[in-house]
């Protein structure tokens, strides 16, 4: 196997033998599953660029460089076409969609199989090893072994082609593989991972080939911190629409982190509705359950009936989040029950909401801390929590959805503390290890100067 990085740099001589330049960037046709290495581009004398066809001019190609068939006066030069990509200059360092694993990663090398004279294009190595090699085969080496008396495996990170997904716009028009899934196809879970990991230009340019439903969800499914600075990146007009557009406990979460002037412009254009529900939230503190909880829920009176309730029901918009319980209120607009849809459809549709709720109802107040409201979410194994006020009437409720927030958050920050600790331990083994393979490398080598240091060091 070779590697775009081995190729680089190496010399490109004509039949008879003579240097005519050094290898600067290989082109492929990308309509193959495993693409055709398919010109080749060299730098001649004074640097200046040229390219030939691969499949006419290359005679042979190894590890010390490419030989062609012809003398160099026979060369006739060519010019990149339009299904061509030159792997060095489009790819190399550049980020890429791995549409397989659903994420946005970087090309640290390019693998390629050989046939002969002919190569093909495998994938993209994005792994540590790729930046390794890109250094020197050495370091690679070194690091590799270092990782083993860790007993560490640093394996290769290779995607295939043809689950590869180019992000720059400039070669929107190139049709990579007709098999890979496209961004659209994506679960907007998979797309925010995606939109996170890109510079804002390049995040702006995916948005834009989004629907406003998915680019809704695709928000809301992004991580906090990420959020509010994609929101300030986009014009008003768009971003008060997906912001009025999302569940108000998300949209709160965001227009809480936003500049307060943007903040207050975003307000401005959405529907008033929306608005309201949102300045409602962001008066309570974040890091509560009055910060995390949702307005939307469905709240009814103890003397409606099975019937009145179930028209409530189905008049509910389609954006509506989904309905654990019904809340029952008395005339003054205290909690008093709740019922679960089961309960509901069992029952005849004359009967009254107060003969058939549960009245030992679990609920908090919006200053209880977020942890608080989780950890009993998850003790009565309840999908949702009332939250009430001073004198009892529901607010809002927190779901089991939020409460796992909760927990991944605090589970991400151990996480992260553990991985740092580990990460530092393969490094340092790592530059151990280069050094002491250095040394034994000079003492082969018979450099002068190394006895005299390793007669200071006995």
């Amino acid at each position: 196997m070779l590697y775009l990085s081995q190729m680089l740099g190496k010399p490109v001589v004509d039949a008879p033998g003579e240097k005519i330049g050094t290898v600067s960037d290989l082109a492929i046709s990308t309509g193959e599953v495993f693409p055709r290495i398919t010109s080749l581009a060299f730098q001649g004398p004074g640097k200046v660029p040229f390219m030939i066809s691969w499949r006419k001019y290359v005679a042979q190609c190894d590890d010390d460089g490419i030989g062609l068939a012809v003398d160099a006066h026979d060369i006739r030069f060519s010019y990149l076409q339009p299904d061509e990509v030159l792997l060095a200059r489009d790819l190399l360092n550049h980020q890429i969609v791995d549409t397989q694993g659903m994420k946005v990663v970087r090309v640290n090398d390019l693998k390629l199989s050989q046939s002969g004279r002919q190569l093909r294009l495998l994938g993209a190595e994005v792994g540590a090893r790729g930046i390794l090699r890109g250094l020197h085969p050495l370091v690679e080496r070194a690091v590799v072994g270092g990782a083993k008396l860790l007993r560490k495996r640093l394996d290769e990170q290779i995607i295939p082609w043809n689950y590869m997904d180019l992000l720059d716009r400039d070669l929107s028009e190139v049709q990579l593989s007709v098999t890979h899934r496209r961004l659209d196809e994506l679960h907007p879970a998979d797309v925010a991972d995606i939109l996170e990991r890109l510079d804002p230009q390049q995040r702006a340019s995916v948005f834009e080939h989004l629907d406003e439903a998915r680019a809704t969800e695709a928000v809301s499914e992004m991580e906090d911190d990420k959020q509010a600075e994609f929101i300030d990146d986009l014009d008003d007009a768009r971003a008060a629409r997906l912001i009025g557009n999302m569940d108000p406990d998300d949209a709160a979460d965001i227009v809480r982190d936003l500049p307060y002037e943007k903040a207050e412009t975003l307000l401005r254009l959405m529907g008033v509705e929306d608005a309201a529900e949102i300045r409602q939230l962001l008066g309570y503190k974040d890091g509560t359950a009055g910060g995390m909880m949702t307005t939307q829920f469905v709240s009814v009176r103890c003397d409606d009936t099975v019937r009145e309730v179930t028209e409530v029901l189905r008049e509910l918009d389609d954006d509506h989040p989904t309905v654990h319980y019904v809340y029952v209120a008395d005339a003054y607009g205290k909690l008093v029950g709740v019922l679960s849809l089961r309960t509901l459809v069992l029952n005849d549709d004359d009967k009254p909401m107060s003969a058939i709720m549960y009245g030992d109802v679990l609920s908090v107040t919006p200053e209880v801390t977020e942890e608080e409201v989780a950890a009993d979410i998850f003790k009565y194994d309840i999908p949702a929590m009332p939250v009430v006020d001073e004198a009892g009437e529901m607010i809002g409720v927190v779901t089991v959805d939020d409460a796992w927030d909760v927990i991944e958050d605090d589970v991400s920050s151990e996480k992260k503390r553990a991985n740092g600790l580990k990460v530092a331990g393969i490094v340092l083994a790592s530059v151990l290890f280069l050094g002491l393979y250095t040394l034994v490398l000079l003492q082969v080598a018979g450099v002068s100067g190394f006895s005299g240091f390793a007669g200071l060091s006995a």
